[in-house]
């Protein structure tokens, strides 16, 4: 297949890519390039790429593909609060006109990346299946919920959408992300010693792995259409659901000498919910998850050893989504709704 991965540089898709790749998928990028230089490790061999903002996206941009793998967007909650409403212009309104324009150009496969983050608020007293009534407490979750709530009305027999309703992700990747739970406490106790925990500890969490996520990505890319036709998948295993205070532990396990402490009157975060993986594992039994959280906490431990991360690193704008954007903004570079000002960008690796 010919597929178009949007976000091909970030925390997902620089991973994503590559594994599309080596099944043999022909597959182009799209990104603005947000994060370009917040490299980590060894990176991949670029892809052929459309520099293209996603609220920019014309027909033609999208001609002769067989599938879009949608992963673009402002990827996390204190970012989506930063500003709401160019929260919902991309992550939501451009989104939406992604499958649109995705339909008119004849693309019959469009799978996009959702989140467990639109279930919200469940106190974890229940598994969540897909069926279970949406709760979003930020932004970002509620792009998700208007996103899969608008492309599901696009569904056709021309026209597949597929919703994969993503746990919270972890692991190495070429575009490391810090923001993340899992890839924060590692990072923190690697830098510091300390496993320190914000909250007080007992929200539930599913997690999955990076890699794990491509994989599930490519076993609907391989489905018949039948099986994946406008439908949603909590992505993740069901018996990788945690409380912050269990990954906690972990952590202090796998880094030497660290020692877990609790923030002082940190109190219960909101965003707790569990999630059944069930389906997924029904309806696409070759996808087959490799990970558990105790591995990816060992993976991320020898990466920022291997690599040397330091405590101004895992602080600063490169590796924390949103003091890089604040900090492109407070040079000039981006304006408010997070388009660059300067056309003076390095190009993207041309489309052959």
């Amino acid at each position: 297949m010919k597929v178009l991965v949007t976000g091909h540089t970030g925390y997902i898709g620089s991973v994503m890519g590559p594994l599309l790749r080596q099944a043999g998928h022909d597959v182009v990028g799209m990104d603005s390039y947000l994060f370009e230089g917040c490299d980590f490790g060894d990176d991949e061999p670029p892809v052929p790429a459309l520099r293209v903002d996603l609220r920019d996206v014309q027909v033609s941009h999208l001609a002769g593909f067989d599938a879009v793998v949608h992963l673009a967007a402002l990827s996390n909650d204190p970012l989506g609060n930063v500003n709401p409403q160019c929260t919902y212009d991309i992550n939501h309104l451009a989104s939406v006109h992604l499958a649109q324009r995705a339909k008119q150009a004849g693309v019959p496969r469009f799978i996009y990346a959702s989140s467990c983050s639109l279930y919200g608020v469940s106190g974890g007293d229940q598994m969540l299946k897909e069926d279970a009534a949406f709760n979003p407490i930020t932004p970002y979750g509620e792009s998700k919920v208007r996103t899969e709530q608008d492309v599901r009305k696009l569904a056709d027999d021309r026209f597949t959408p597929t919703f994969m309703r993503n746990a919270t992700a972890y692991g190495v990747s070429p575009r490391l992300r810090v923001d993340l739970v899992v890839n924060s406490l590692v990072g923190y106790a690697y830098t510091t010693g300390e496993v320190f925990i914000q909250s007080d500890g007992t929200p539930w969490r599913p997690l999955v792995h990076i890699e794990d996520i491509a994989s599930a990505f490519l076993a609907v890319l391989h489905s018949s259409r039948e099986r994946v036709h406008n439908q949603a998948f909590n992505v993740g295993r069901s018996e990788e659901n945690y409380r912050i205070r269990e990954v906690a532990d972990m952590v202090e396990t796998v880094v030497p000498g660290s020692k877990v402490r609790y923030a002082e009157g940190g109190g219960p975060d909101p965003r707790c919910y569990r999630v059944d993986c069930g389906k997924i594992a029904q309806v696409l039994p070759e996808f087959k998850p490799q990970w558990t959280v105790r591995r990816g906490i060992e993976q991320l431990y020898d990466a920022y050893r291997r690599y040397g991360l330091t405590y101004e690193e895992f602080m600063g704008t490169k590796y924390l989504r949103i003091k890089r954007i604040l900090k492109l903004q407070g040079d000039g570079l981006l304006d408010e709704s997070l388009r660059w000002r300067s056309a003076a960008r390095v190009a993207a690796p041309a489309v052959s």
